[in-house]
């Protein structure tokens, strides 16, 4: 991938899409080498191209930073969750795995309630399913839960008056994921990995036609 051609929105649009299972990067592959860019151009592909190869590393580097900055604040950790919670819903990958370990978890003790957590069925125009389905969580759109959670987790920041240190917080976590991006020599490994998943990415539409 040609990660100058790539915009923001089409990286966001990316992650939002892509499988976040995955398990991080090793600690000796994330803090391996650093290099400063030596143009403008260059530093944008490799901060594009770092933010979506390390996702993960940085998704629980933001979590550890927020909850070292809540250690005093139960509340506020709560909070935090719920607030990852909800943006982890915008995921595709994330809220799909969630709503399934929920209904798996749900048949166990009653499945006629499991059987109502399931999504709808997409509906089919010509013989192919539409694509613009609706991604579903225990039978109700995403939506639903993402403002549910988001508040929830408002109150909750209001409560525990931890606003001022979740922005202090998550500002810390930002500029060392922007830092760290920015200055983390792109590996032939992160190019291969994303090659891969653009393959899985296309294989799985081609499957679903």
């Amino acid at each position: 991938m040609d990660w100058s051609n790539v915009t923001a929105e089409d990286l966001v649009e990316a992650l939002r899409e892509v499988d976040w299972s995955s398990p991080p990067r090793p600690l000796s592959e994330f803090f391996s080498r650093f290099t400063v860019p030596r143009s403008h151009a260059k530093w944008s592909s490799r901060l594009k191209c770092n933010l979506y190869y390390y996702r993960t590393n940085y998704f629980l580097m933001i979590i550890f930073i927020l909850g070292l900055g809540f250690l005093r604040r139960p509340l506020a950790i709560v909070a935090a969750l719920m607030t990852a919670l909800s943006i982890g819903f915008l995921n595709d990958s994330f809220a799909a795995t969630f709503s399934e370990k929920i209904t798996r978890f749900v048949r166990q003790f009653s499945p006629h309630l499991a059987a109502k957590l399931r999504a709808p069925l997409s509906p089919v125009i010509r013989g192919r399913p539409s694509k613009k389905r609706t991604i579903y969580i225990c039978g109700r759109p995403r939506w639903v839960f993402v403002l549910a959670f988001s508040a929830v987790s408002f109150f909750l920041w209001i409560v525990s008056c931890g606003a001022r240190m979740v922005l202090l917080a998550l500002s810390i976590g930002l500029l060392a994921t922007v830092l760290h991006a920015s200055f983390r020599t792109p590996n032939l490994k992160a190019r291969l990995n994303t090659f891969r998943e653009e393959f899985r990415a296309v294989w799985r539409n081609y499957s679903e036609l």
